[in-house]
């Protein structure tokens, strides 16, 4: 931990660094700290805090900037809570007017949330496991396989062929849709296919061989991916400026596994990650804010979140990104 005037001027410097984006110098610091200390003190815990590594020189006789170790301590230990919403009402008028299903929900979510921080978003959808099923088709392709198409309550689709090991004909294929739905519908996708409630119907070997193979698609749909939604990424150079920072990020959101991968192994809430702590070798400048919607106790949740330099305003994009997480929340129907 660091002592009090010492971490006083560390969160100055970062905050003037997060402002100006250019080195900050020691009287940078005491103008904007109005520190009752002489400018040379300042001095000395500059050259402390570059010795700590939480501060580098760019040059000789230029300010400091911030390593990811700073900006670490400075989201743990010493950012100040935003108590005032940032975007309340932009959120607010964008949640009354969107009524859509929630691929489409999402997608234009992600574009708020680029729009509002100024930088590119991630948005993911909660696992399809906790919707409730709302109908159930099955489609003949050949006399082996069979399409299977499920739609959600939320409105997300999901179709599965199934491979069957005896033919069928249509006859089959509606009478097992028929049980499936009797069961299935209103329930959750998570919910496996009762196959001996279903079996009191006597149904044909033929039927079974369908059920069977609808049984197991519903177990591997239940454990889906989430799906990755992304918002613009025309505010790269205006938040990176030099090209090869834009580039590093452009490379972080074409490898949409690895984002995928990262989000999926944050805990639920909001998460700060800063630079290498992303696990991406081309995360040399990004940090990754991010905070879930839904209810984790019914699966897990979605996430929200935003790609932007280290010297992002952390105190600002986190209330950004909880804002929008209680809209979202609000125009899903959670409490």
């Amino acid at each position: 931990m660091l002592d009090g005037r010492r971490a006083r001027i560390l969160r100055i410097m970062i905050e003037e660094h997060i402002r100006t984006g250019e080195p900050v110098s020691s009287r940078a610091i005491l103008e904007s700290g109005n520190l009752a200390v002489s400018s040379a003190t300042i001095r000395t815990e500059l050259v402390a805090l570059e010795a700590a590594g939480y501060a580098f020189q760019p040059h000789t006789s230029a300010g400091r900037i911030p390593t990811p170790q700073a900006y670490r301590y400075y989201v743990d230990s010493l950012m100040r809570p935003r108590e005032t919403p940032v975007a309340s009402a932009r959120v607010a008028e964008f949640f009354a007017s969107v009524q859509t299903e929630l691929g489409r929900l999402l997608k234009a979510t992600s574009a708020l949330l680029s729009e509002i921080t100024h930088f590119p978003s991630v948005v993911t959808s909660p696992s399809i496991a906790s919707e409730v099923i709302r109908a159930v088709h099955l489609v003949r392709t050949t006399v082996n396989t069979v399409l299977m198409v499920v739609v959600t309550v939320a409105g997300r689709v999901s179709q599965t062929l199934l491979h069957l090991p005896v033919p069928v004909d249509s006859a089959d294929v509606q009478e097992a849709e028929r049980l499936i739905r009797r069961f299935q519908v209103g329930a959750s996708m998570s919910e496996s296919l009762d196959l001996e409630a279903m079996s009191l119907a006597n149904p044909t070997e033929r039927v079974a061989s369908v059920l069977r193979q609808a049984a197991a698609a519903f177990e591997n749909t239940g454990a889906a991916d989430h799906e990755l939604y992304m918002g613009s990424a025309s505010y790269l150079t205006a938040a990176w400026g030099e090209l090869s920072k834009v580039q590093g990020v452009l490379d972080v959101l074409e490898r949409e596994a690895a984002l995928l991968e990262v989000l999926g192994h944050l805990p639920a809430g909001t998460e700060v990650r800063i630079g290498s702590e992303l696990g991406i070798d081309s995360a040399t400048d990004i940090s990754l804010v991010t905070t879930t919607y839904g209810e984790e106790s019914v699966g897990p949740a979605g996430r929200l979140g935003v790609l932007g330099p280290m010297r992002m305003d952390y105190g600002r994009t986190i209330r950004v990104l909880e804002e929008i997480g209680d809209g979202l929340d609000e125009s899903l129907g959670e409490s």
